[in-house]
């Protein structure tokens, strides 16, 4: 808590002095969006240090988590967020401030659809098959030559230290991005680890739609979910899951996919604005883009 109060503290004194603005001169609002700030007992903690130890830093701060902060960019009535970076998480905020979570775990209790989740499949596939534990449906030649390429090591054994002694969990995601390359390039493996996120992400939908207001589901191009973190820029990869979870397993009618065009800190700042009443122009349609439609009666 401590050094992540001296990293904000930081961040917000080099922002003033890039727009020369004295370090004593307080902000108005601060809005905080980050991960992990989903407990207000925890949130108020980290407000109250800031106050004390920085007090010159911002008159008032509003604080929430980073799917709270990215929904707060496209729209002011809630909506819902689904992360799926190096870790995932699914939000849904209602108009009237209700809300239904699924995911946000971390990496031992949840993280579905995420890079971290593809890419410790993918070595653990890899390690079921070399073991005779359980055969991989497809090779495993060009996964398992990538592992070793990512990690610099020769054996199974070389990468223990990399899940227990070294564990760097982004590191260890970062790999993701070859798996990508390797299904773009025709290798099943691959493809079907992407799929299998496509129908993990779904299924986090599935989980909080049903909790979501009229209000959100009856939108133009049905309810509208906000696609943040690096899994989605392989939407084509995961496309054929995710469908063909929504196809089977709910009733959902229709879902609009969109993309912040924009850094999520407007989202926070947007945020900090509603929370604090503060009167600040917002241009919701220039924050985000379609990524794609789905329609059930298209198929």
């Amino acid at each position: 808590m401590t050094e992540c109060r001296n990293r904000i503290a930081t961040m917000v004194n080099d922002a003033k002095k890039g727009i020369q603005v004295p370090e004593s001169t307080p902000l108005t609002a601060l809005g905080l969006s980050l991960s992990g700030c989903e407990q207000e007992e925890t949130n108020q903690e980290l407000v109250r240090g800031l106050l004390e130890t920085y007090p010159n830093l911002s008159e008032r701060y509003a604080i929430g988590s980073d799917t709270e902060g990215s929904i707060a960019a496209t729209s002011k009535n809630g909506g819902i967020t689904c992360i799926a970076g190096t870790g995932s998480n699914t939000l849904l905020i209602n108009p009237d401030g209700s809300r239904a979570q699924c995911g946000g775990w971390g990496y031992l209790l949840g993280d579905e659809g995420s890079a971290w989740k593809l890419a410790h499949t993918a070595v653990k596939s890899c390690f079921d098959d070399l073991d005779g534990f359980s055969s991989a449906p497809y090779p495993i030649d060009r996964v398992w030559s990538t592992v070793k390429e990512h990690f610099n090591v020769e054996t199974k054994e070389d990468l223990l230290e990399h899940f227990y002694t070294k564990f760097d969990k982004a590191f260890i995601a970062s790999m993701c991005k070859k798996i990508a390359n390797l299904a773009k390039e025709g290798d099943k493996l691959s493809q079907l680890f992407f799929e299998n996120a496509g129908i993990d992400l779904a299924k986090a939908l599935a989980a909080v739609v049903p909790q979501a207001s009229e209000e959100l589901t009856n939108r133009e191009g049905g309810i509208h979910i906000l696609c943040v973190g690096s899994m989605w820029l392989s939407w084509n990869l995961l496309k054929s899951g995710f469908i063909s979870y929504l196809l089977k397993n709910t009733q959902i009618e229709a879902m609009t996919l969109t993309r912040l065009t924009t850094t999520m800190a407007i989202g926070a700042a947007y945020m900090a604005a509603d929370k604090l009443n503060i009167n600040l122009k917002k241009e919701y349609s220039k924050n985000y883009n379609i990524l794609f439609r789905f329609r059930r009666r298209d198929y």
